[in-house]
């Protein structure tokens, strides 16, 4: 005994499938609110470690023009306070967006603004580790908490802005 002929159940096959095909932002044709999408929540966290060399203050320089001895010059860094050259900040900040731009929010993630705090030199050589963590979320913008730091002492801390990118793939 045959249910349907093999026409009629093709047709109905592809009116369920159809019927049931997941759209973004619509679940079996109903518009679906609130659900977010992307891999961004509240308490996401990141971070990525480098060391400055004295060349990578150089060509930093070079790029900007920022050419400060305290960041160049050994024997004037040595009559400041710091008595060695010392990390550009805007060097160390970079390293923030590196993190925002490569692993968390990731790739489309835009930088809106920043509020920073510069509370310990980062001497040429010594080790840092910028850290991100998503503090508040609203829409598609977030705020995040920044940190960089080397050894035992915060060379740099903040908070910034970001408009996060939107996902590509529908998380439906």
């Amino acid at each position: 005994m045959q249910f349907c002929s093999r026409d009629t159940f093709f047709i109905f096959s592809q009116h369920l499938l159809k019927m049931f095909q997941l759209h973004r932002g619509f679940i079996f044709g109903f518009p679906v609110r609130n659900i977010d999408c992307r891999p961004v929540h509240v308490g996401a966290k990141a971070e990525l470690r480098k060391v400055f060399t004295k060349s990578d203050v150089t060509t930093f320089s070079e790029l900007t023009g920022d050419a400060n001895p305290l960041h160049l010059n050994e024997e004037y860094a040595k009559s400041t306070l710091f008595k060695r050259p010392i990390v550009h900040g805007m060097l160390i900040n970079g390293l923030v967006s590196a993190v925002l731009g490569t692993k968390m929010p990731g790739a489309g993630c835009i930088f809106l603004s920043q509020q920073i705090r510069f509370s310990a030199p980062l001497y040429i050589g010594e080790e840092v580790l910028a850290t991100v963590e998503v503090i508040k979320i609203r829409k598609n913008i977030a705020w995040v908490s920044v940190a960089c730091s080397a050894e035992d002492k915060v060379v740099m801390e903040g908070k910034v802005q970001v408009m996060l990118p939107e996902s590509p793939l529908s998380c439906l």
